[in-house]
């Protein structure tokens, strides 16, 4: 029997925001963003996020995004960087598990200069711990890796980015055409 996460979670209020966004640019690839100290800390996540703790997922570190480009979905003019189709394909809300040896809270823009952070997400189809954790040099094009904790809402046999092909918008599907917003 295939667990309907939906179901038994909801995305829950408080706390910082996390979106996934589906972008179809140059090539189709998942950016995902977490709230810290006033701007959407991003990677672009070529496979996508996976609910599977064996999957590693590359991720490669982006600037940071206005936290204004949470709520974005739409088209990127052609000749524009990034052109292309956004979707929101997830979101919700998350709580920072990212401790130093004393457990003390270490803050997600600190964890991610030092390169590992943990976070549990409260979204509508990612739920759970993820760890991401720098495996090349800081600087440039920072090489992550993004990785589902074995927690108990860890599923080895469901892909959700083929088991959810609609946006969180209510109504709309990932793959139809979208209104550019600006």
């Amino acid at each position: 029997m295939v667990r309907n996460r939906r179901a038994n979670h909801s995305p829950r209020g408080g706390g910082r925001r996390f979106v996934v966004h589906e972008h179809a640019a140059r090539r189709l690839h998942y950016d995902f963003r977490l709230e810290a100290d006033g701007v959407l800390k991003s990677w672009a996540v070529p496979r996508g996020p996976s609910a599977n703790p064996r999957d590693k997922r590359l991720a490669i570190r982006t600037e940071d995004h206005p936290l204004e480009y949470a709520d974005f979905e739409g088209t990127i003019p052609e000749g524009q960087y990034g052109a292309g189709t956004v979707t929101i394909w997830d979101a919700g809300t998350y709580d920072n598990l990212t401790k130093d040896n004393a457990g003390t809270e270490i803050p997600v823009a600190e964890a991610t200069e030092r390169g590992h952070l943990a976070v549990f997400l409260h979204g509508h189809e990612l739920i759970g711990g993820y760890a991401l954790t720098r495996i090349g040099p800081p600087g440039g094009r920072e090489r992550w890796l993004l990785v589902k904790e074995a927690d108990r809402y860890a599923d080895r046999t469901n892909d959700p980015l083929r088991s959810k092909p609609e946006s969180v918008r209510p109504g709309r599907l990932n793959d139809e055409p979208t209104p550019s917003t600006g």
